[in-house]
This record gives C-alpha cells, structure tokens and sequence, in this order.
C-alpha cells in the first residue's frame, strides 16, 4: 500500500479524505475472523478516535502484514473487528538498517526512534557510552524499552509500515562490539572525520549506522569501534545534536541506496 491508507466521503460539490486508523494487533489475522481487539488499540480506536461499529479500519501484525477491517462492535472495556481482506504494502525499505544510538537524556530518544521509523529503520541498538549519563537501573530500564516500543508501535501505526522495528536491550558499547554479527556497512559518525558517505561504496548486506548520545562517543571508543571495523564518516561541515545525527544519517542512505527516489 503506498501512502497512508484513505476513505472518502461527499458534501455538495466537495470530495473529503479521511485517513483510515491503522492499529497494530499482535495476533494472528486471516480473512473472514472476528477479532477483539487488545487493549491498546481499544483505547486508541474506541477512547481516542471514539470510533462506531461499522468504522473502516486497518490492522496490522508487525511481521509485514495488514488487512482492511471493519469494526463490529463496541463496549465499555473491550471492541471487536472483523478482518475482510488482505491489502498489498509497500512501504517497508529495501534497505537494512540497523541504527546504534548512544542513549540520550531525557524524551531525546523518543523523538529519535520515531523519527527512525518513519525513516525506514530495521532494528535500533540503543548503547551505553561513556558520555551518556543516563542512570537507570532494573525495572525502571524494563519500562524505559517498553516505552520506546510502544513509540515503534505508534509510528509504525502512522506512517504505515505493517513491520515492527526491532528495538533491542540496551547493551555497553564494548559489549555490543564485541557480537557484532550483522554483514554490511559498518559506519561511525564523526564529525572529525575526512570522509564522507557519497565517498563509499556499499558492495550489499546492512547498514550499521553508529551514534554517539550527548557529547558524542570518547576517543577511546571510536579506536574500539574503528577496530571492528567501523569506517568513520562526516556529514558535513556542521556538528550535529545526537536527535539529529540519526535522523540525517538516515535520510542520506535512504537517498543514496534506499527507497528515495
């Protein structure tokens, strides 16, 4: 499906477009099911949209499948839809990228793994640095993933993508390097740098695009990630903030080897 997914409706000499509501569910969807809709897209379908029976939906399996839908019914507590066709996407990238964040302060890093999303990313890698500053610990970091998946989700749901990114468990710089296992284009960005990406040349596999949180990665981390490999690029002449690296360098290898035409 290209674009987000519309209805329409007419007033006298007026042709109106509604955005039809994409809610992810993570259950098995075939044609010709009734099904109950979870918790989550109750509350955005039913208390946020405070959509009716008979409301055309769009649901969505995070493994790259979704289906036109009607809602069919609506209580207090629970709503249930019934799934009536396949719909054929397109808005996943043909480009792999995995994109390795230092965590950043504060809602830093939900705007940043929002932004991926909608940018095409494939997994986010969320690392400690040495310069992070981030103090989290036990629970409040469980609820801290959980949150940020729950941001892929709602992205996902507005920029229409079926497939859910995979965020990752927060794991040490060193650690990380040392399982690296993903084929493809190892890049650090550094502002420092002397090349640039129009510069490389990408033979095939992913791209592993590695960002360092506030005050970027320290110089003992750049020479442990240049030694597994990572291939240090700039972006150009200005030093950008760590919620913008991410989303720039995103944008440029999808203009460069993605799906922007």
């Amino acid at each position: 499906m290209q674009g987000p997914a519309r209805g329409a409706f007419a007033l006298p000499g007026i042709l109106i477009h509604m955005r039809v509501p994409r809610l992810y569910l993570p259950t098995p969807l075939t044609v010709g099911a009734t099904v109950a809709l979870d918790e989550s897209a109750f509350n955005h379908a039913v208390k946020v949209l405070r959509l009716k029976p008979g409301a055309a939906l769009i649901l969505f399996d995070g493994a790259g499948s979704a289906f036109g839908a009607t809602l069919v019914g609506a209580g207090k507590r629970d709503a249930w839809a019934r799934v009536n066709e396949v719909l054929s996407g397109a808005a996943e990238s043909p480009l792999r990228v995995v994109l390795a964040q230092g965590v950043a302060r504060g809602d830093k890093m939900d705007y940043i793994l929002q932004k991926a999303v909608e940018l095409g990313v494939a997994a986010i890698q969320p690392l400690f640095t040495e310069r992070g500053g981030v103090a989290l610990a036990g629970e409040r970091w469980a609820r801290k993933v959980r949150h940020w998946r729950g941001i892929v989700v709602g992205a996902c749901e507005q920029c229409g993508r079926d497939r859910l990114p995979e965020v990752r468990e927060p794991l040490p710089l060193a650690e990380w390097l040392g399982q690296l296992r993903e084929p493809g284009l190892l890049l650090l960005l550094d502002p420092l740098a002397e090349r640039s990406l129009r510069g490389l040349e990408r033979s095939g596999g992913a791209v592993t695009l590695l960002i360092g949180a506030e005050g970027g990665l320290s110089p003992a981390e750049i020479a442990q990630s240049r030694a597994a490999g990572f291939v240090g690029v700039r972006l150009g002449p200005r030093v950008l903030r760590t919620e913008t690296a991410g989303v720039a360098a995103l944008a440029a290898v999808q203009a460069l080897w993605g799906d922007w035409d």
